[in-house]
């Protein structure tokens, strides 16, 4: 899966996704920690990645665009230490590639994980 991490994501959570095979990079890996989150956005659609953030306007994005989406893995996490993160990450990736290629968004939180499909 391509992913792309926002600035609140931890850089390890990258590292750890490319250890699985996942084609992952951090905005700070292209020095654009400072875009935009529209901007973001329009990369992750044009590259065909999912979005990683704790960020909530992504999913507000994602619901209000029209055309071409991009997937939202939105962390809503009390724990947001990086394992705890991971973990929960490894979860989602397991049930949830399809509907993230089809651009849903995916809300994470502490024991459970919600899919939200938009037409």
């Amino acid at each position: 899966m391509r992913l792309l991490a926002d600035m609140g994501v931890d850089v390890r959570v990258v590292h750890w996704l490319r250890s699985q095979g996942h084609n992952a990079t951090h905005l700070r890996d292209e020095g654009l920690q400072r875009s935009p989150n529209g901007e973001i956005f329009k990369k992750a659609v044009a590259e065909s990645r999912v979005i990683l953030t704790f960020d909530l306007d992504f999913g507000e994005i994602l619901a209000l665009s029209k055309g071409p989406k991009a997937g939202v893995i939105l962390f809503r996490l009390r724990n947001t230490r990086t394992p705890h993160v991971i973990q929960r990450l490894a979860s989602v990736l397991s049930d949830c590639v399809e509907p993230l290629e089809r651009g849903a968004v995916v809300i994470v939180q502490e024991s459970r994980h919600r899919v939200r499909e938009f037409p």
